[in-house]
């Protein structure tokens, strides 16, 4: 009986392809203009189920489209994070230890070999279940075969694993079982991993013959295990190349059964263009336009925005774009980081605008309340955290660090004073509206919206805003892990952004003239 458990998909550290965008960058660009955004994505079908409003009775969807929308996401989103994650790979989803399940699995696979235990210690003993172990053992040996060759391999399994043979040498009570499983061990050794050598050599030392049916299972678990997650690393450059297209296709499916799919992201881009249009009226950039006319705002910069919005985005309690679920917990682990650069960022700039004259030459120092800073703020995104507290923590140690420092060189401590302010201005910070996280937040937002106007983040990175310089390195890392994600899903998902961009920001009499011209071709 193996030990056929489940299987998880484990998610490392990401490593989002850096393809080019310039799919998306072609249909885009065409937007930008009014009259030549009704041209420009009329020969891409992939989108005309994506509008926003339609005249249209809501069509009924049945459960098995339902069901095949859910299957589409899901294969969908495995192949995304094989492609874009390196560090992807599958592992035994071990049981709790002392969970109801794992004493259950316990109990039966135990009375399991218990059985067949006392079945061949019997007189005469009995092989049935034995027998049909060899059979499932056979079959499991053969699918590690590559198809079209190991042909020798793979007649010799066939001719020794024979059930038909062992089953008339145990009627005649001539089978060898210690032979046929000392055979399978030497063919595991074959075909197995380097990684696996160890389990061999512990299988060849096993004297007990149903011990070691058990833990040749085991192995062959462990073995089938091995050999996903190498089609996994074999399978991941075709996946990276195809992965845009793929995507695409996969999720028209799912727009195709589920006519609502694209809801959450017409409003998630809804959202930027009336916060757009506000900016617009607020800071009077159209003057003499009538009071009937609407801006024409550049669907890049919309959708750019939209983008940078992910990283301020409350995942708790918002509903996210279905076009990036297969990223949303890459952008949420990214969101969290740059929360915590924000803080150590502002910690920085006030300690610098207090006590630079101490802390200027003494680099060492610098690093030092970084460090202290980035431990005591570990975790701020749980619900448990009490910022204000760890802040006012922060500040209390920046003082003892800074006065380690002066006494260290003979110069006289902080008084009282400077470090009840120093203190109490850490704590303030704790507040979303404190004027130096606004300051901040604004520099960073500026930083980022830099960067994603790149055509290749990596290659070169726009200039770093002041009072950023303390988070710079750990800024462009997330700023570059954070471009990739957008360039790609630019790439998939452009024509349905643009869709839904065109009938927000250009309205009905757009859409009936790429209809018309669609028509036309």
């Amino acid at each position: 009986m193996p030990f056929n458990g489940g299987e998880k998909r484990c998610v490392g550290e990401d490593q989002a392809s850096d393809s080019d965008s310039s799919r998306f960058s072609e249909s885009m660009a065409s937007l930008s203009d009014y009259e030549c955004s009704r041209q420009s994505f009329t020969s891409d079908s992939s989108s005309k189920s994506s509008s926003p409003a339609s005249a249209s009775p809501p069509r009924v969807v049945t459960f098995d489209e339902v069901m095949g929308a859910a299957r589409n996401l899901e294969n969908m989103t495995l192949v995304h994070e094989i492609a874009v994650n390196e560090n992807f790979q599958l592992k035994k989803d071990a049981l709790p230890e002392n969970s109801l399940a794992s004493r259950v699995k316990r109990i039966v696979h135990q009375a399991y070999w218990d059985v067949l235990e006392s079945e061949l210690n019997a007189d005469p003993p009995e092989y049935d279940h034995a027998i049909k172990l060899f059979e499932e053992i056979r079959e499991i040996l053969l699918s590690f075969l590559i198809p079209g060759s190991g042909n020798r391999l793979r007649n010799q399994i066939c001719e020794v694993l024979d059930t038909d043979l062992i089953r008339q040498q145990a009627e005649h009570g001539a089978v060898d079982i210690q032979g046929l499983a000392n055979y399978i061990i030497s063919t595991m050794g074959k075909l197995c991993a380097p990684v696996r050598d160890d389990d061999i050599r512990k299988l060849k030392a096993t004297g007990n013959i149903v011990e070691l049916l058990r833990q040749i299972f085991h192995v062959l678990d462990l073995m089938n295990m091995d050999m996903a997650n190498f089609l996994i690393r074999s399978f991941r450059p075709h996946f990276q190349r195809q992965l845009v297209d793929y995507e695409r296709t996969k999720f028209q499916e799912i727009l195709e059964e589920t006519p609502s799919a694209l809801d959450k992201t017409t409003k998630w881009i809804k959202e930027s263009i009336n916060e757009e249009l506000l900016s617009v009226s607020e800071t009077g950039l159209t003057p003499g336009a009538g009071t009937s006319s609407k801006p024409h705002l550049s669907p890049t910069l919309v959708l750019n925005n939209s983008y940078l919005k992910l990283l301020q985005w409350d995942y708790q309690k918002k509903e996210f774009p279905e076009t990036l679920i297969t990223d949303e917990a890459r952008l949420q682990e990214l969101t969290e980081k740059l929360n915590q650069l924000k803080i150590i960022a502002c910690l920085s700039l006030i300690t610098n605008n207090m006590l630079g004259a101490i802390t200027e030459g003494l680099p060492e120092l610098a690093d030092r309340l970084k460090r202290v800073s980035a431990v005591l703020l570990e975790g701020m995104n749980k619900e448990t955290f009490n910022l204000k507290e760890v802040l006012n923590s922060v500040g209390v140690q920046t003082c003892a660090e800074v006065n380690k420092t002066l006494v260290e060189r003979g110069l006289p401590t902080l008084n009282a004073e400077v470090q009840a302010n120093l203190i109490g201005q850490f704590s303030s910070i704790e507040k979303e509206d404190n004027p130096i996280r606004s300051l901040i937040d604004k520099r960073i937002q500026l930083y980022l919206k830099s960067l994603l106007g790149l055509p290749s983040p990596q290659k070169c990175l726009p200039p770093m805003p002041g009072g950023l310089a303390v988070i710079q390195q750990e800024l462009e890392v997330l700023g570059c892990q954070y471009a990739n994600i957008v360039n790609l899903n630019k790439q998939v998902y452009g024509p349905f952004y643009a869709n839904i961009l065109r009938k927000l920001l250009f309205g009905e009499e757009a859409t009936g003239k790429t209809d018309a011209s669609s028509s036309a071709n």
